[in-house]
């Protein structure tokens, strides 16, 4: 796959956005797919880029005057979104694109559609749910008590969204420490501070003064700074006074978080790598678009978030005591974060970005011997309403009949011209029913999302009629029911089936 990412790093911005992309783009190229970035990069970050073999170009600045919209964070984009989207064109008209991905606050439908001139795919990361999007994936990593309705109405209706930190978008540095993990005691002999590259409030040297307050002398004190802190000299003066260790850009965040006890810092991204290793955080919000990630994710039980009270500074020492003696809260968080985080979202997303290379046509007669076979393979028929084998001439004549059935639209799915799977949809009138298998050889290659959403997009052309798709999953049939509820289908009622029970 060639796909371009737009991304930007401004001092309103931060780093998190390129660095969550960096990370997609990342396990992207070791499959071998191409990858650009396109926006306006600090030049140390540059490289980084260019060690991980992605391309990067530039975009030109804006004609005088230009102006930007309405949107809440407009002005974190250099000129309106319009003139974004014909200089972004020009960077990436060299090459055809398979996906065009965004993560930019400042972005929303009018700068997607008119890039779909240049790629068929666009892929929306967001977490503020606050603007219009014209995508075919939604990626949300974060955790929010209504996540399921954040983005209704905001996305089409075929958009697959992907929501929550089982999608975090973390480096396989996190996956392998997690492996490797003892499990936590609770106890506290070493600290992690770490509030992001920029930290513009300098958060990182209220929390080392804290840390100096409490009087834990035996506590080892390890603080994480990006090369660009505007506290920078200060921070290293702190810390070589009282012996705390400083990393500036490190690229060993795994091996701290899976030394230290307790991290003390901000949101973003950094809430799901602590999650992932199990270590229990002091967290704030240090952003307002992090307020509601933190406190959700707080109410989930995966962190430690003090209330933040208007115009008071983060009460970090009074807290920081409270933790060092209450080692099973800590280990109550590890456990919570563990469970929600596996470091897999990556390889998740992949998955789903792979999948929509799926096409779909209608079936013809030629591909009832295919379905047959299908059909009858055990791991089909163990998750069908009927089991039993199939008669050959049986299905030859159903499938025939299918065929000639306006009211049955039979479609066959396909990678490079190779079928994958088969979606029936029977139509009544405004509603139509879903059936979905794949082929045997291709079942856990995350292709199903791809197909589902091929097929209901041809039904949409085909059938303009049908406003409501359902389905009928069984209870047992896991897969099917995340299939379903990961490509927004909603659960309107719950059967329960018991046997008589014997004299």
């Amino acid at each position: 796959m060639n796909i371009a990412f737009r991304v930007d790093v401004t001092p309103a911005m931060g780093t998190g956005h390129l660095m969550r992309c960096l990370t997609l783009a990342t396990g992207l190229r070791q499959r071998g797919d191409q990858v650009r970035f396109v926006g306006r990069v600090p030049d140390y970050l540059r490289q980084l880029l260019s060690d991980q073999q992605c391309e990067y170009t530039g975009l030109d600045a804006p004609a005088a005057g230009e102006c930007g919209d309405e949107l809440a964070h407009a002005r974190w984009l250099d000129g309106s979104q319009a003139g974004d989207a014909e200089r972004t064109a020009r960077a990436l008209a060299d090459r055809r694109w398979d996906w065009i991905a965004v993560d930019h606050y400042a972005l929303d439908h009018r700068w997607e559609s008119p890039l779909r001139q240049l790629a068929p795919r666009i892929l929306a990361v967001d977490d503020l749910a606050d603007r219009i999007h014209d995508c075919d994936v939604l990626l949300d990593q974060n955790l929010y008590t209504n996540a399921d309705a954040r983005y209704h109405g905001k996305v089409p209706r075929p958009c697959q969204v992907l929501l929550g930190p089982r999608y975090a978008l973390l480096r396989d540095e996190f996956r392998r420490g997690r492996e490797q993990l003892a499990p936590r005691t609770g106890a506290i002999g070493r600290v992690l501070v770490n509030f992001g590259g920029v930290d513009a409030g300098n958060a990182t040297l209220r929390a080392i003064d804290a840390l100096i307050a409490t009087g834990e002398t035996k506590v080892a004190v390890d603080v994480v700074i990006g090369r660009e802190h505007p506290f920078r000299h200060d921070i290293e003066a702190q810390c070589s006074r009282h012996g705390f260790a400083v990393h500036v850009q490190t690229t060993a965040m795994a091996e701290l978080m899976a030394a230290a006890d307790l991290a003390i810092g901000a949101g973003g991204t950094a809430i799901w790598e602590r999650c992932c290793m199990g270590l229990p955080a002091l967290t704030f919000a240090v952003a307002d678009n992090q307020r509601q990630q933190v406190d959700d994710a707080a109410v989930a039980g995966l962190l430690y978030a003090p209330a933040a009270v208007e115009g008071e500074p983060m009460p970090i020492a009074v807290h920081l005591a409270a933790l060092v003696r209450n080692p099973r809260l800590l280990q109550l968080i590890a456990r919570q974060g563990q469970a929600a985080v596996d470091g897999r979202g990556v390889a998740r997303v992949i998955r789903r970005l792979a999948a929509g290379a799926v096409t779909v046509r209608g079936a013809t007669p030629s591909d009832s011997g295919a379905l047959l076979a299908w059909r009858n393979d055990p791991s089909v028929r163990l998750l069908s309403r009927n089991r039993a084998l199939i008669d050959p001439h049986d299905h030859h004549e159903w499938f025939a009949a299918a065929l000639r059935n306006r009211d049955r639209v039979l479609l066959v799915g396909e990678i490079d011209r190779v079928a994958v799977g088969v979606v029936r949809f029977d139509v009544a009138a405004e509603t139509a029913e879903a059936s979905i298998y794949l082929a045997p050889e291709h079942q856990g290659s995350g292709l199903g999302p791809g197909l589902l959403l091929a097929a209901e997009r041809r039904l949409a052309a085909v059938r303009p009629e049908v406003r409501m798709i359902t389905a009928e999953v069984l209870g047992g049939n896991e897969r099917s029911q995340r299939l379903f509820a990961g490509c927004g289908y909603d659960v309107q009622s719950t059967q329960f089936v018991k046997a008589v029970p014997t004299p």
